[in-house]
C-alpha cells in the first residue's frame, strides 16, 4: 500500500492538512506535498483546499470509497502481528452515544488503560451517526434494532426501556391506567424518537420540549415534566431510589433494540475485543443487564 494513500484517508478522516499533519507528525507542507505527488500519480485531483474548508473532489470521495476499507484492514493485521506476545496497544478510537458513555464506559476506562498501558485511547461521545469507515473508528457502540450490514458487529446486553415519570407529576395529572390515557398527558421524547413501538401498541405524538438532546429528556423527567420513554440502564438509579416511577408497566420498548459493538473489520485489532470483554466484566451485575 503506497503509504501516501494512507495519508489521503488520515486526511479526509481529520478534515484538515493539519490534522494529519499532528497525526503522522509531519509539517503541513510535506503533507501537501505529498498528496500533491499522489494526485500527478493518479492524474486526478482528489481534494478542494481552500484557506477555510477541505474536502473530497466527486473523484477523491469515490476513491477514498475504495481505499479506506483496505488501509483499516491492514491497519488491523499489523496490528495484530506486533501484539503477539505483547498484550493490545497501539490507537484506539472508539465512538458511543453521549449518555452511555458517560456513565457506562467512560467510568470503567481508568483500570482499563491501567491493565494496557500501551493503548492510546480516544473516546468520541456523540448521539450523531458515525460512518465507522470514514470516520476511522476502531468501535463503535451502538444502541440500535438493526446494526449495519457487511461489518463487524456483536449484541452486547439487550436495551430495556420503560415508561416513566416522577411522582410529583403524577400526583398533578394523574396516573396513565391505559396507552390510550398518554393522549392526555404530556409527552417526553428527543428528536426522532417518536413513535415510541412498545409491546403491543405504538404510541406517536409530539415532545411537551423539542429538544435534540436525550439528557435533556432525562432532566426534564426527572423535574416532572411529563412521562418519557428511557432505558433501564439510564433511569436505573432513579427507579430504585423512587426519584421516577413506572407506568403502563405492560408496554416496555421493543425488545429488538439492543446494546451493540460494531466495527469495521470482522477480526479487529486486540485492543477492540480487549476493551469489550472489560465492559463485559465491569458491567456484570448491573440491574440492566439482568
Amino acid at each position: 500500500m503506497d503509504p501516501d494513500i494512507a495519508l489521503f484517508v488520515d486526511i479526509v478522516r481529520e478534515g484538515s492538512l493539519a490534522g494529519a499533519a499532528r497525526l503522522w507528525r509531519l509539517s503541513p507542507a510535506m503533507v501537501s506535498k505529498r498528496i500533491a505527488r499522489l494526485e500527478n500519480r493518479l492524474r486526478v485531483r482528489l481534494l478542494h483546499r481552500t484557506t477555510r474548508r477541505l474536502a473530497p473532489t466527486a473523484a477523491g470521495a469515490a476513491f477514498h470509497a475504495e481505499v479506506a476499507p483496505l488501509v483499516a484492514g491492514l491497519r488491523a493485521a499489523e496490528a495484530r502481528v506486533t501484539q503477539i506476545g505483547e498484550g493490545p496497544g497501539g490507537p484506539l478510537r472508539v465512538s458511543a452515544p453521549t449518555s452511555f458513555g458517560r456513565l457506562w464506559i467512560a467510568p470503567h476506562l481508568p483500570a482499563f488503560l491501567d491493565r494496557y498501558p500501551a493503548i492510546r485511547l480516544r473516546l468520541d461521545l456523540t448521539d450523531d451517526f458515525v460512518d465507522v469507515i470514514d470516520g476511522g473508528i476502531d468501535l463503535a457502540v451502538r444502541i440500535t434494532a438493526s446494526p449495519p450490514a457487511g461489518i463487524g458487529s456483536r449484541r452486547l446486553a439487550d436495551n430495556r426501556r420503560i415508561l416513566c415519570a416522577s411522582p410529583a407529576y403524577l400526583a398533578k395529572a394523574g396516573i396513565p391506567r391505559t396507552i390510550e390515557d398518554l393522549a392526555s398527558h404530556a409527552l417526553l421524547a428527543a428528536q426522532g424518537q417518536f413513535p415510541w413501538r412498545l409491546t403491543g401498541a405504538t404510541v406517536d405524538g409530539k415532545s411537551l420540549v423539542e429538544t435534540q438532546s436525550s439528557e435533556v429528556v432525562r432532566e426534564l423527567v426527572l423535574g416532572g415534566a411529563g412521562v418519557a420513554l428511557r432505558s433501564l440502564w439510564d433511569v436505573g438509579d432513579a427507579l430504585a431510589d423512587e426519584r421516577l416511577v413506572r407506568v403502563l408497566p405492560d408496554h416496555e420498548g421493543s425488545a429488538a433494540v439492543g446494546i451493540w459493538a460494531v466495527h469495521a473489520s470482522a477480526a479487529p485489532p486486540a485492543a477492540v475485543p480487549a476493551l469489550l470483554d472489560h465492559l463485559r466484566d465491569a458491567w456484570r451485575g448491573a440491574a440492566w443487564m439482568r
